[in-house]
């Protein structure tokens, strides 16, 4: 069948597919996504999860040898952003025999420490993947702490922000929040904007890295790089992080007379809810599922090989996803 085949395609690129996009992108019922993911599942073609699937185990031998190691993972939230590493991570762990304990946390230094702690406690874990938060006056303590820890230990989506003075460097795998926002800034360029502004979301550790994207694309382009958290006076085109933020903006525009994409162009970072806009938002998809992989694989590598392996970072790229709201058709320059 077309549809599944398609479906097919869709999970083999991404790791990873949502009912809801599907159902949009095929123009069919969430049911009929529903049932087509229960046949292919059938077949041991796809599997299941809440709101979707992931790819299933490979069926061939892994180039990595099987293990029965058992890694902890506590994330900060078990929703929005984080379900693609979760099930990432996961489907490495069935791919490598490797169990995979999932902890949710709250945002909170102190309940990160709590979580990590149980299930360093426990004595059941061999390694641990970490996404705590690493504010300027919690850093160096978190850090710290986290080197202390028993076992090896890998940040999720954060990373250290250069040598550290702990006791153990810190490995990292993380998605190249900067080269994304490099990527939208390009996009709207190629389409005719020079008035490009970005609106930061306060407090999210993606802004730093964001704004480092920004400070290089503007300098790259010959772009003023001051436009930045400034309103839409002035502006062609905007990048918005992160979604909710962005369709809330488009629908201020939108009140304000604008039309999208004709006097505003909108790219979105994030991709979670960017498709769900009208007009559907262009958006920068993270690779999260892909970081979720590369964590556990990175993790099975260090406790095969111990401390005969260099200390890793890993930086994996973001995608653009092109929709309605940055394709303009008139463009004020």
């Amino acid at each position: 069948m077309q549809r599944h085949e398609r479906l097919l395609t869709e999970l083999r690129r991404c790791g990873a597919v949502r009912v809801s996009d599907l159902a949009r992108d095929l123009g069919v019922s969430e049911l009929t996504i529903r049932r087509d993911i229960t046949a292919l599942a059938a077949r041991n073609l796809c599997h299941r999860v809440h709101g979707g699937a992931t790819l299933p185990a490979p069926v061939r031998p892994s180039p990595v040898p099987k293990t029965a190691f058992t890694i902890g993972m506590v994330v900060p939230s078990l929703d929005f952003y984080w379900p693609p590493i979760v099930a990432g991570a996961r489907a490495a762990g069935a791919a490598l025999g490797v169990n995979v304990q999932l902890r949710g946390s709250s945002y909170d230094p102190e309940e990160d420490r709590r979580q990590i702690s149980r299930l360093v406690e426990a004595g059941q874990v061999q390694g641990l993947l970490l996404a705590p938060g690493l504010d300027d006056g919690e850093a160096d303590r978190t850090l710290t702490w986290i080197s202390r820890l028993p076992v090896p230990t890998i940040l999720v989506e954060r990373q250290p922000r250069g040598w550290t003075s702990t006791p153990r460097q810190i490995e990292w795998v993380r998605s190249d929040h900067a080269l994304g926002l490099e990527i939208a800034v390009h996009h709207l360029y190629e389409q005719g904007h020079r008035r490009i502004g970005l609106q930061l979301s306060g407090g999210s550790p993606t802004s730093m890295y964001l704004l480092q994207g920004w400070h290089r694309a503007c300098a790259d382009l010959g772009l003023p790089g001051d436009a930045v958290n400034t309103g839409l006076k002035g502006l062609t085109g905007l990048i918005v992080h992160s979604d909710p933020q962005a369709i809330a903006i488009a629908r201020n525009a939108t009140d304000q007379g604008l039309r999208i994409p004709d006097d505003l162009a909108i790219v979105s970072y994030d991709d979670e809810v960017a498709h769900l806009a009208e007009p559907a938002l262009t958006a920068i998809r993270p690779p999260k599922n892909h970081v979720g992989r590369l964590a556990v694989e990175l993790m099975v590598s260090r406790l095969l090989d111990g401390d005969r392996r260099p200390v890793q970072g890993v930086l994996v790229a973001p995608d653009l996803v092109v929709r309605q709201s940055s394709l303009s058709r008139r463009i004020r320059v």
